[in-house]
């Protein structure tokens, strides 16, 4: 089971000051990843974070696959193919990945700088800075691309204004402090587009709307409703004409069923099943997840059950949220 540390990073701008300083001195390559099925965060902080480097005249290499619609954000020229081997003396930046083992993309080693958000982060690399306060890896980013003292541009701060967007559900959910407001203030003053840029992140093909009716249809209720559970298979996936990626945001429809606390939202994959949960009033999706082998935040986490079907998964992932209801007082 993993550590959890939700306290707030200490010497949080020492450090930050530190990481801007061996990246402004490098003449390496920077090699920029994040974890495996990359979010509007991590697309979001990775690509603002590159951007900021390219300005000051570093050699970057951006090594994320974002999912479909997160695909405008950036240029065709910005990419790198994964890669097996680092530059000789590469500094490589892991953002928002909880542990070395879930970043992909390149070899986590070498000289690692590891910025992050979520509590059970194992703290790997030689420098990590580490505050669950922050609502995204990307106020983290914004906050180290200020003290890299880059000019910022319209360029920079659209992907890292998405991070904050997509982290916080649209200014929506717990972790909406004033900070993460006036962060979004600012990155709005320097260029950001922003109904545009909230309209499209919205945009969704034709096939995500057919996959969703038939998740739809495999809601169900469980603990006299204290939490709610959907699924898709692989199956459901093939017949709507779809791919994966097109339900990573159904837990965030289902979380919205009235008197739940917990929503959970199981996905067939070859060999695994992969288990988003989402919570509110004092239930903890992170316990639910650390529980199942995974991690994340405590309104917002995620497990992959590997080798484990979906038929063997649910009560897995329900006795696990049984737990977590007991612990918070919502069970006998």
């Amino acid at each position: 089971m993993e550590t959890i540390n939700n306290q707030p990073e200490p010497h949080y701008w020492e450090k930050m000051r530190l990481v801007a300083d061996v990246l402004r001195a490098t003449d390496a390559t920077v090699v920029i990843i994040a974890h495996e099925d990359p979010d509007g965060d991590a697309v979001g902080s990775t690509l603002g974070l590159a951007r900021a480097l390219r300005q000051l005249g570093k050699e970057v290499w951006w090594i994320v696959e974002p999912p479909r619609f997160l695909r405008f954000l950036p240029h065709e020229d910005e990419y790198h193919e994964p890669v097996d081997e680092l530059p000789e003396d590469a500094v490589l930046v892991v953002l928002d990945s909880g542990d070395r083992h879930r970043a992909v993309g390149a070899p986590v080693e070498g000289f690692v700088i590891n910025i992050d958000h979520h509590g059970s982060n194992s703290r790997f690399g030689q420098i990590h800075i580490v505050d669950p306060t922050k609502a995204a890896a990307a106020q983290m980013v914004k906050d180290l691309i200020d003290a890299l003292e880059v000019e910022w541009t319209e360029e920079i701060a659209t992907p890292v204004l998405t991070g904050l967007i997509t982290d916080t559900g649209n200014f929506r959910f717990g972790n909406t402090t004033p900070e993460v407001l006036e962060t979004a203030a600012e990155l709005v003053g320097h260029g950001v587009k922003l109904a545009e840029l909230t309209d499209r992140l919205q945009w969704r093909p034709p096939q995500y709307f057919k996959l969703m009716g038939m998740v739809l249809s495999t809601v169900q209720f469980h603990f006299d409703g204290l939490a709610v559970s959907a699924h898709v298979t692989r199956k459901m996936t093939e017949e709507a004409g779809s791919t994966e990626e097109d339900s990573d945001d159904f837990v965030g429809v289902i979380r919205y069923a009235e008197g739940s606390y917990v929503a959970v939202f199981l996905k067939e994959r070859e060999g695994a099943t992969k288990v988003s949960i989402r919570s509110r009033a004092g239930v903890s999706a992170q316990n639910i997840a650390v529980e199942l082998g995974g991690g994340g935040h405590v309104p917002a986490a995620g497990a992959t059950l590997e080798g484990v079907s979906l038929e063997e998964a649910y009560p897995r992932v329900l006795a696990a949220v049984e737990k977590e209801l007991k612990r918070a007082g919502f069970l006998g």
